[in-house]
């Protein structure tokens, strides 16, 4: 692991050089994994292709501010994530509107039953969701995002985070119930 950890800084040394090869190899390590994120986000190859190129620039051209608190791969991941947000903030993302001082999130019904479903089953009931509720439930179920950090990056309260997330969740259970183990 250490050794992995030693040939990625030197890349980034090496991109940090103007080094083409380094840059060259340094996108080919990482592309896949962050139009992945992209994608899962966006749900739209075209925009997910732009968001990885435009990342990938951006990382080249601040990676001086690379600090290395993380791993070179959550300070890339983090730059796609933004640009993917920034993305759909153009497309005018709707989130549902609520009333915070009536808010209870319920965590209830209606369950997935111990059915065995597909990957392509979760990935085509997300697919389904609204983009608001597809960004939330995204950035925290696969990017790891807590809710205070949706809402910074969303421009929303926390509580709608929240709420955003447990509406995806029942639409979610509820596609799988009706359409999983379906072919597609």
């Amino acid at each position: 692991m250490e050794q992995a950890l030693d040939v990625r800084n030197e890349l980034v040394e090496r991109c940090l050089l103007g080094d083409r090869a380094a840059q060259r190899a340094f996108y080919e390590s990482y592309a896949k994994a962050m139009y992945n994120a992209a994608f899962r986000i966006l749900q739209s190859r075209e925009e997910a292709e732009d968001v990885l190129q435009e990342s990938f620039l951006k990382a080249f051209s601040s990676m001086s501010t690379f600090r290395g608190d993380a791993s070179v791969g959550s300070w890339l991941k983090r730059i796609v994530v933004n640009a993917s947000i920034n993305s759909l903030k153009k497309r005018r993302l709707h989130f549902d509107t609520i009333d915070e001082d009536r808010l209870e999130i319920e965590d209830d019904g209606p369950y997935v039953e111990t059915h065995e479903y597909t990957i392509d089953d979760v990935k085509r009931a997300v697919k389904e969701l609204s983009d608001g509720y597809r960004t939330v439930f995204t950035l925290y179920v696969f990017e790891d995002y807590s809710h205070k950090e949706i809402g910074e990056a969303l421009g929303i309260s926390e509580s709608t985070s929240k709420s955003q997330l447990n509406r995806a969740r029942k639409r979610v259970a509820e596609w799988l119930i009706t359409n999983g183990n379906e072919k597609g």
